[in-house]
């Protein structure tokens, strides 16, 4: 699913084609993307312009203004695992799992939301709705201080894979991130986070911040689903080191990597590089309990 990479990249694309455009039209074709009425949704952001883009982990904000003064609105997006957000001609044909079309000015191009899953969400929401939402992340992962990384770590138990993907915690990762920041530290996926040294979390630290700018500066990862605002593939996914890559060589020492289930989700380490500390956490959770946990992470209530 996109992380926060991926967001990012579509984010600066927002900010490149429809920062300063007027939402001239809205079309909803499967309201079951909303949260809330799809009446009340066309009507906070029609006829609005798009004043500024924001990004908190995996959440956008289009703050939204309106010409007769009144309070500014918001249009909150979250992509979920395969939402995409695309801007296009209007006589360009729609592709399946169009949800929501938005016209700009004068309808001649206009922002798409396709998601084939429908696990992503979009809202139209006032400041103080998506303060609420965006106050129960943590601080974003690319802007997270090495003082709030460590004090995030204190006395934390449990394996440091799932640390990393509790979005309280800090916001924006997700399965991929995780295991190469964790690859590149050479930290195991198990290992407990109140347990490291602090010349270990620094060394995560750094390896996190590292592997999300070279992440966005290659504009995301794509397998599957995920595109930018041109339609444009990412390209990190050549230079992924650990996930995905169960039974490949280590690039480092050619041992294969291998996969174990770590709070519900593949996590992908090298035996070797990543040592298994001797007061490791115990794998737990499966696929099966991640999927439901999954449904409750897009909700936007």
């Amino acid at each position: 699913m996109p992380e926060l990479p991926e967001v990012e990249t579509v984010s600066r694309g927002l900010r490149e084609r429809v920062l300063g455009r007027q939402i001239s039209e809205v079309e909803v074709l499967h309201p079951g993307i909303l949260v809330g009425s799809p009446a009340g949704f066309v009507g906070g952001i029609r006829g609005r312009r798009v004043a500024s883009i924001e990004r908190k982990g995996k959440v956008l904000a289009l703050a939204l203004e309106a010409q007769d003064g009144a309070p500014v609105n918001f249009l909150m997006v979250r992509l979920g695992m395969t939402g995409q957000l695309t801007v296009r001609r209007r006589e360009q044909p729609l592709e399946p799992h169009t949800h929501v079309r938005l016209a700009l000015d004068t309808g001649e191009e206009e922002v798409r939301f396709r998601d084939a899953r429908r696990f992503g969400r979009l809202r139209s929401c006032t400041l103080e709705e998506l303060e609420a939402v965006l106050g129960r992340l943590g601080p974003d992962a690319q802007q997270v201080t090495e003082a709030e990384f460590f004090q995030a770590a204190r006395a934390r138990r449990g394996a440091v894979k799932g640390w990393l993907l509790n979005q309280r915690g800090f916001s924006g990762l997700g399965n991929i991130y995780a295991d190469e920041s964790l690859f590149a530290a050479r930290i195991h996926p198990l290992a407990q986070p109140g347990r490291l040294s602090r010349r270990t979390l620094r060394r995560l630290y750094q390896s996190l911040k590292k592997v999300l700018r070279r992440a966005v500066d290659l504009q995301g990862t794509s397998f599957r689903d995920y595109i930018d605002i041109e339609g444009r593939e990412g390209n990190y996914r050549q230079r992924l080191e650990a996930y995905g890559r169960a039974g490949e060589p280590c690039r480092r020492c050619h041992s294969a990597i291998q996969r174990i289930v770590v709070a519900g989700r593949s996590s992908h380490f090298c035996p070797h590089c990543q040592r298994r500390p001797r007061d490791a956490a115990l794998p737990t959770g499966s696929h099966r309990a991640s999927k439901g946990a999954r449904h409750t992470q897009f909700g936007l209530s």
